[in-house]
């Protein structure tokens, strides 16, 4: 069998002229290229068993379609399979003995104008027809494709040449075409070995000119340098490295001829180097999990979720289209293939019916992602879990656990629980759908109970929300239905056991006795006397059934006015009721009574009884204000506006009338009064001037009762000197105000207090002053000096005070070598060997006056005590250095006995003139 068998051709559409397409119908714009991107070749097992496929023999008829549209119909066809190529009428043959094809082949064709620059891509798999079990595409057999791309002969590519002949007709030129470069294919992740020839480029002057050839571009000069790379002599291209399509899918070279001289021997050539996908990528799915809800009862085609893989390969091959499928579904209930999903898109959607979630409400569906278009044999998969919740629909109505409920009830109670209402519902608890909903139908036209609904277990509390009387009604007979929030799905008829009866009996207890109308409001006049009765406020026991005692007490009396029969409930007065009272408000008193029953428990009930009090007239008006002030001359706004209060009520109060009584007749000479109002009158002189001073003038002031009230009140009228305005002055103030009898006696009593703490402060100072001066001084306070003499500090002798013999400062062990040592000059507080002198003993007792003498007397024996300091000797105080200017102290004794004259020490003041008697010739004490 030849070799060169026909495997696909391809079929050549061309375009209608110019002058057709005018009368051809509108057709969809044309797009040149191949038809398909993706071709499949099944050959016959026939063909290929036992045999060797010679060249030229065909293999099928099938063709790879291209649309030339408006171009030229020059097209070029690439196989990148060294083992097939491509016919200029598109038929694809074998080039080689091929031994079997029990594996699959697949390989890229590439078309590309002769004058046009663009170029297209289609893929083509050779598999064998009717095999069993097509092996997949291992990774051997990924290497042995490899290996036979490798191992083919590469292609020499020339550079263009212009070749030139002559017309017969007219001697022009005319130009051949240039020859097409097809791209160079390069298959990714080769194992190699590298670097790896590709093709050989070559110029047709190499035979006459040494040429050199070099390549740029990206992947070669520029980044990412390095891929490709060239012999410059023998031209031959070689890749030095594995490619990966999925970081780099193509590269654009450019070959260069030059001489030795570097000069251009040819134009330059562009070389296209295409890498030939591989299936090296598993489909990814975005998520691991993903989750989905679909409802229960769904029909079947009900969409559920999307699951999404995407492959890293050419998405134009098949190396890169992806297929979904369902691994499997957990649990199978009620069949294994609830769900389906579409191959293409990953949509899961249900294929059956019966989905409930009360019995499963969650399935996991592990999904399948397949390259090579879902082909187990050839693709890649991987796989992701796809859970699904069942959400729920309210498919379950709620029903009671019992036909009939039962209760008891205390009469008189409220918000008590008589009774719960257990449900069973089987949808998602504490949803919409679960919650229930309970309703009383019958029973209770009152409405003394309503149903609650617990929010955790469901049940229904059938509470008392109006009292229930056991003297009206011994019992109820209730009828409750039950329901959801949500209403049932459709379809869904309710059930009979969401109905049900409840029976409620109610206790008979012990009621406290009630006052039929409370509050109980009576009306009397005030100032009724005590003992009369007032009203009769009975209480009945509402225990018809039980025959008990009524009894009353006083529960609230403010102001302890009334008592009540303790049998009866008749209620007497026990004091005068008085409306004008602080416990009256608004003409009403109010008292409160307790009534009580024998019964076990006792109970007892409160009644209230309101009096209104009628107003009498029992109260006399009262002058307002008590107190005003006037100018001591008439003038026309020197008036006083006087009015009256009265506690009673009308008509027992104003209009008042206000007039000056006939005594003293003074009031009447210096005062009038004038009407202004029923309630207002005004004050003011008669006479035209009135002594500054304070008046108390009488008013009587009568009510308009029946009979009327009268009172005489006094108002005090400070009448005082007034300025141009008709003020009073400050003076005039001072001058009219009086002070009362408290006053001037607290003023009195302050001056005195004063007045005594000044005496005793006189006392004390003198009885001191007495004390100083019968105390005696033991000095003089003229020889007292102790404010005289003042101790200083004592500083050093300056920088040169530093260089002295500090032995001279120490003090001598012993006196042995004082004692021998010869007469001169005596040193370190040198004591005189010598008897000691005697000193006057001073008695135990002295009296103050030898103070003096004794004083004296040992003066004079300490003046000639040689042993005594300070001692008759030189007395090193402080060294201060070389060239001193003082210079030798003689002895100081007490009493000088040189003629210097000491008179100037008169001259230095008082504090020197006992220094100035004793040196200066003064006497001796």
């Amino acid at each position: 069998m030849n070799v060169g068998c026909v495997i696909l051709a391809c079929t050549v559409l061309v375009g209608a002229s110019s002058g057709s397409r005018a009368s051809q119908p509108l057709k969809p714009p044309c797009r040149p290229g191949f038809t398909q991107s993706f071709y499949t070749v099944i050959v016959s097992r026939d063909v290929l068993h036992g045999q060797s496929i010679l060249k030229d023999t065909a293999l099928s008829s099938e063709r790879v379609k291209f649309e030339y549209c408006q171009r030229s119909r020059e097209v070029g066809f690439v196989s990148n399979d060294p083992n097939f190529s491509v016919r200029p009428d598109g038929t694809v043959y074998a080039e080689q003995e091929v031994a079997n094809l029990s594996e699959p082949v697949q390989f890229m064709v590439t078309a590309r104008g002769l004058h046009d620059p663009h170029i297209w891509e289609t893929t083509v798999k050779l598999a064998l027809a009717g095999h069993p079990h097509p092996l997949a595409l291992t990774k051997v057999g990924v290497e042995e494709m490899l290996s036979r791309v490798w191992d083919s002969q590469p292609r020499v590519i020339k550079f263009s040449r212009k070749h030139q002949r002559s017309s017969s007709a007219n001697g022009l030129r005319r130009q051949k075409r240039d020859w097409v470069i097809p791209p160079i294919n390069v298959p990714e992740n080769s194992r190699g070995p590298f670097p790896h020839m590709l093709v050989r480029i070559r110029s047709d002057q190499d035979k006459d000119v040494g040429i050199r050839y070099s390549i740029t571009g990206a992947g070669a000069d520029q980044p990412p340098s390095g891929i490709y790379n060239i012999d410059p002599i023998s031209g031959n291209m070689f890749v030095t490295q594995p490619l990966d399509r999925e970081e780099r899918a193509s590269f654009h070279l450019r070959a260069h001829a030059v001489d030795m001289n570097g000069n251009q021997v040819e134009n330059p050539i562009d070389l296209y180097i295409y890498v030939i996908d591989m299936n090296d990528n598993r489909p990814e799915f975005q998520n691991q999990v993903y989750n989905g809800s679909v409802a229960e009862g769904s029909k079947p085609g009900s969409s559920v979720m999307q699951v999404t893989a995407t492959d890293s390969d050419d998405s134009t091959t098949a190396n890169g289209m992806v297929r979904y499928r369902i691994l499997s579904q957990t649990p199978h209930s009620p069949i294994p293939n609830m769900f389906t999903i579409n191959s293409e898109t990953g949509d899961i959607v249900t294929v059956a019916a019966g989905l409930d979630r009360e019995k499963v409400s969650q399935y996991t569906i592990i999904v399948q992602a397949t390259d090579m278009e879902g082909n187990l044999n050839f693709g890649l998969s991987n796989t992701a879990t796809a859970l699904i919740s069942i959400t729920d629909i309210n498919d379950n109505p709620p029903e009671l656990t019992v036909r009939t409920f039962s209760g008891e009830v205390p009469e008189n109670k409220v918000n008590v629980v008589v009774t719960n209402l257990t449900v069973v519902d089987r949808d998602q608890p504490h949803s919409p759908n679960w919650n229930a909903v309970y309703r009383i139908v019958s029973g209770d036209p009152s409405g003394h109970f309503t149903i609650r609904t617990n929010p955790i277990t469901n049940e229904g509390m059938l509470t008392v929300v109006k009292p229930v009387d056991f003297e009206m009604n011994r019992a109820f007979m209730l009828t409750v239905v039950v329901s959801n929030q949500a209403h049932l799905a459709s379809g869904i008829q309710s059930s009979l056991q969401s109905t049900a009866g409840v029976t409620i009996s109610v206790q008979d207890v012990n009621e406290p006795p009630v006052f039929p109308v409370n509050p109980k409001t009576i009306r009397f006049e005030e100032g009724v006397p005590a003992g009369t009765t007032l009203t009769v406020f009975a209480a009945q026991d509402p225990d018809h059934f039980i025959h008990q005692i009524v009894r009353y007490s006083k529960l609230s009396d403010p102001a302890n006015w009334l008592k009540i029969n303790r049998t009866n409930g008749q209620i007497t007065t026990m004091a005068l009721l008085d409306r004008e009272s602080m416990y009256v408000k608004n003409n009403v008193y109010e008292a409160t009574f307790l009534a009580f029953d024998n019964g076990s428990p006792q109970a007892s009930g409160t009644g209230t009884l309101q009096i209104y009090l009628i107003d009498v007239n029992d109260n006399a008006p009262v002058l307002v204000p008590r107190e005003a002030q006037v100018c001591e001359r008439a003038r026309p706004n020197s008036r006083v506006n006087i009015t009256a209060s009265d506690a009673d009520a009308d008509p027992n109060v104003g209009p008042f009338v206000f007039e000056l009584p006939s005594f003293p007749a003074s009031v009447r000479r210096n005062w009038t009064i004038s009407r202004l109002s029923g309630d207002y009158a005004q004050l003011r002189l008669r006479i035209p001037y009135l002594e500054a001073s304070v008046y108390e003038i009488p008013i009587i002031v009568s009510d308009s009762g029946n009979p009327p009230l009268s009172n005489r009140s006094v108002i005090r009228v400070k009448v005082c000197p007034c300025d141009d305005n008709g003020d009073c002055s400050a003076t005039g103030a001072v001058a009219a105000a009086g002070l009362g009898t408290g006053a001037i006696i607290a003023i009195l009593i302050c001056i005195i207090i004063l007045l005594s703490m000044v005496l005793l402060f006189v006392v004390w100072m003198k009885r001191r002053e007495k004390e100083r001066q019968a105390k005696p001084l033991l000095i003089d306070p003229e020889d007292d000096v102790r404010d005289n003499i003042l101790k200083y500090d004592e500083e050093g002798g300056g920088e040169e005070d530093q260089d002295y013999d500090l032995s001279q400062l120490q003090q001598p062990e012993s006196l042995d070598h004082i004692i021998n040592k010869p007469a001169g000059v005596r040193r370190v507080d040198e004591r005189p060997v010598i008897a000691e002198s005697q000193y006057p003993i001073r008695p135990s007792l002295p009296h103050p006056g030898d103070i003096g003498d004794f004083i004296n007397d040992g003066l004079r024996a300490a003046d000639n005590d040689p042993t005594a300091p300070p001692y008759d000797s030189l007395l090193v105080f402080d060294y201060e250095g070389s060239g001193s200017t003082a210079g030798s102290v003689s002895s100081l004794n007490s009493i000088s006995s040189g003629d210097q004259d000491y008179d100037y020490l008169n001259d230095w003041g008082p504090r020197f003139k006992k220094l100035a008697d004793l040196y200066g010739g003064g006497d001796d004490d």
